[in-house]
């Protein structure tokens, strides 16, 4: 059984223009130990889907589907429940560590609640646990800087705090939101190999949500391209940067910078912006800016699939695919 089974999410919200249908009928599966990349560009809806299974939706957000984790559906638990499961069993790094961090607070009263909360230890058994954590997401002195306020740590330092506050009760699954966003390139690296070193070391799950597929090459084993709040492909890391299908997929990795690409040789943007989600394009929702459009693109594209779990919702044939579903069946699919 896998850790983690997501089957047919769909989150809308409602606002004073109407429905806004961020999440439609996504579906996939974690396992244990492994490491699942969700990429797109923003507005696709990855944070939305796992702030919905997590409970963490805005007021007028709603979702439907399921979310299993070990089995038990967290969209049907009740606020207690699922704060039982939150910051223990799920962690979650968010995108911006200084709005997560009480700016009134210690780190020190910050991360030993959470282990006093969960774990029921003493406060200075707690505070011992959170320096050693400290410690091992690499901040200097962790006995000194624990007293410290968020306001007298770096970006880079708050976002390491926000991993050893995500680490501090050994989660099975632990999302991490952009976890670099707004952090130099020399920082990113070296966030994004921590978290991957961390993940060796407990062998919990990892999910990575970002915008930027270079940042997952060397981390992910498994990834899934969002658009418009859908999937359009999902497939190993190799598949992915080697073997793309979707025309969105090699967009994204004709826009990425690269070592072996000539000096002169112009990055490709993609074309235009993604949809509004009030008014979205009948048919395949990449239809306006895909390069490679046809008329049949009108209608929805069909999604293919291949026996080593890869798939595609495109109208071009997939290499080694066979399609799962017509143009004509409903969207509640993946």
């Amino acid at each position: 059984m896998a850790l983690l089974e997501v089957k047919n999410l769909e989150v809308s919200f409602e606002t004073p223009d109407g429905v806004v249908q961020a999440v439609n009928g996504m579906s996939f599966t974690l396992d244990q130990g492994e490491t699942l990349a969700i990429v797109g560009e923003s507005g696709a809806g990855k944070s939305q889907m796992v702030l919905a299974f997590m409970g963490l939706l805005a007021e007028n957000g709603s979702v439907r589907g399921e979310a299993l984790f070990h089995g038990n559906d967290l969209l049907k638990m009740k606020p207690r429940g699922l704060n039982g499961i939150r910051g223990k069993q799920i962690a979650m790094i968010f995108q911006d560590p200084m709005t997560s961090l009480n700016p009134f607070l210690t780190i020190e009263k910050q991360m030993a609640e959470v282990v006093m909360h969960h774990q029921g230890l003493r406060r200075e058994e707690a505070k011992a646990h959170a320096v050693e954590m400290l410690r091992a997401v690499r901040i200097p002195d962790p006995e000194e800087r624990i007293k410290q306020y968020p306001h007298e740590y770096s970006g880079g330092m708050r976002q390491r705090v926000m991993i050893a506050i995500g680490l501090l009760c050994e989660p099975e699954l632990l999302i991490a939101d952009e976890p670099s966003t707004a952090l130099d390139v020399t920082v990113q690296a070296q966030i994004t190999e921590l978290v991957s070193e961390l993940r060796k070391q407990t062998r919990m799950s990892l999910m990575l949500i970002t915008h930027d597929l270079a940042a997952v090459a060397e981390v992910a084993d498994r990834i899934i391209v969002m658009y418009a709040g859908e999937a359009v492909e999902t497939g190993g890391v190799d598949d992915i940067f080697y073997r793309p299908q979707h025309p969105y997929t090699r967009g994204l990795l004709a826009s990425v910078p690269r070592l072996d690409r000539a000096s002169d040789d112009e990055l490709q943007a993609i074309p235009g912006n993604p949809p509004n989600l009030q008014e979205l394009p009948e048919g395949c929702r990449f239809r306006d800016r895909c390069t490679e459009a046809m008329e049949q693109c009108r209608k929805r594209p069909p999604l293919w699939v291949s026996d080593d779990g890869r798939s595609s919702r495109c109208f071009l044939p997939m290499e080694g695919g066979r399609t799962l579903q017509n143009a004509t069946e409903p969207e509640h699919d993946e």
